[in-house]
């Protein structure tokens, strides 16, 4: 399975290689977790030692160093989702009180809850697929 998830540092690296297009660049397989098996992380397509992991709460893609940090910010588990319970929000896995959610162009893990605003509760809510 895979999801289409954007950021400003992948078209950056996907404007520097003329034969990978922004497209594939902003492609990502969700993976068993690194932290646990019982989460997914998100790993990059045509990058495939890259995974999406939060550094101060900013989700970038990164080179996994096999530190269990690394391992931990890198993981997320699937809830249903906060917006609509048919779609998915991602709950951080060292940080289970924040979920994914874009934000002014940036992911970021932020608080969000079901009592949270229903535009935070929206923007925390994803459909993956092909």
């Amino acid at each position: 399975m895979a999801a289409e998830i954007d950021s400003s540092h992948i078209i950056d690296e996907a404007s520097e290689h003329p034969l990978i297009s922004v497209s594939q660049d902003a492609m990502w397989q969700l993976v068993p977790g690194l932290a646990s098996s019982a989460g997914v992380s998100f790993r990059s397509v045509n990058h495939p030692d890259r995974y999406l992991r939060h550094t101060n709460y900013v989700l970038t893609p990164a080179a996994n160093d096999g530190s269990s940090t690394f391992a931990a910010d890198a993981t997320f588990h699937r809830v249903a989702g906060l917006a609509d319970p048919t779609w998915t929000s991602f709950r951080s896995h060292n940080f289970p009180d924040r979920h994914i959610r874009h934000a002014d162009y940036v992911l970021r893990i932020d608080p969000i809850s079901t009592a949270s605003p229903a535009v935070d509760r929206q923007d925390a809510t994803f459909r993956t697929g092909y």
